[in-house]
């Protein structure tokens, strides 16, 4: 679940982890942030929910070596990756609605996965509550629904392009119209009144990025991976071909070759 999609989302989604590896370095920035945040000098077992290929479980490891430290993920696909490079991290494959620590958990933590998960007003608090005292859950989601270039692919969903039709299912239109993550003082009201220590805030990156069609390439790897998987052949042609034009309206390359992609993230850090 790096970039999970719960199962009353899209069906069938799959992940390329390494198309979302292609921008590892934009994608570790906030990782780390979130990382570096975490209050805990030494949690003796450590679940990283929504690990994906691992890249971040391996830091967090390195950084915590004495702990027990589990990467937990719904993807099969990203946790081979993530197997496929020898540690002492143990990988399990697990639905975090129902999942169930194996050990007490010293932190919980999740970089941009639960913003694929719905009920965030059940999941939070269900969280929370698999905490011991004294332990931490850290988590960083992209405020995403609101960018352009998310607004851009439920334009294009719904109208096609110029003279379309709406594309796919309604189904598939109504999955992409959730908004992912609830505003800050939202997790503020469900979180404060259970834990002993509440940190929240907001970063916009200004990610620099490369390429004939960089944004494209970079949402390709997470939020329409449910839109390209839900299409036929025919509609996905037609939905690329017009939302291709689009990102490159929105964001146009600059002079020097480059294309700049605002990207705003929330991050939570709940001590209990």
């Amino acid at each position: 679940m790096a970039e999970q999609i719960h199962k009353s989302d899209v069906a069938g989604t799959t992940w390329d982890p390494n198309q979302y590896l292609k921008f590892a370095d934009h994608r570790l920035r906030p990782a780390l942030e979130l990382l570096n945040r975490v209050p805990l000098e030494a949690p003796q077992v450590i679940y990283d929910v929504g690990c994906g290929a691992g890249n971040i479980t391996r830091i967090i490891a390195d950084r915590w070596p004495s702990a027990t430290v589990y990467g937990m993920d719904n993807s099969s696909e990203m946790l081979e990756k993530a197997a496929a490079v020898p540690s002492g991290i143990r990988w399990i494959q697990d639905d975090v609605m129902t999942w169930t620590p194996p050990e007490p958990p010293g932190l919980i933590y999740s970089n941009a996965a639960l913003q694929w998960v719905d009920g965030h007003e059940d999941l939070f608090p269900r969280l929370i509550g698999l905490l011991p005292t004294g332990s931490c859950l850290a988590v960083q989601m992209p405020l995403s629904w609101g960018m352009v270039s998310h607004r851009l692919m439920r334009d294009t969903l719904s109208d096609g392009g110029p003279n379309r039709a709406p594309i796919g299912s309604e189904s598939l239109r109504v999955a992409m119209a959730r908004k992912w993550v609830e505003d800050a003082d939202i997790y503020y009201d469900w979180l404060a009144s259970r834990v002993s220590h509440l940190d929240i805030w907001e970063t916009e990156y200004v990610q620099v990025l490369q390429g004939e069609d960089p944004v494209l390439e970079w949402v390709t790897s997470t939020g329409l991976r449910p839109i390209l998987n839900g299409l036929d052949d025919a509609d996905r042609d037609i939905f690329l071909n017009t939302y291709r034009q689009r990102l490159r309206t929105a964001y146009p390359m600059r002079a020097d070759g480059h294309t700049l992609y605002p990207f705003r993230r929330l991050f939570i850090v709940a001590v209990v």
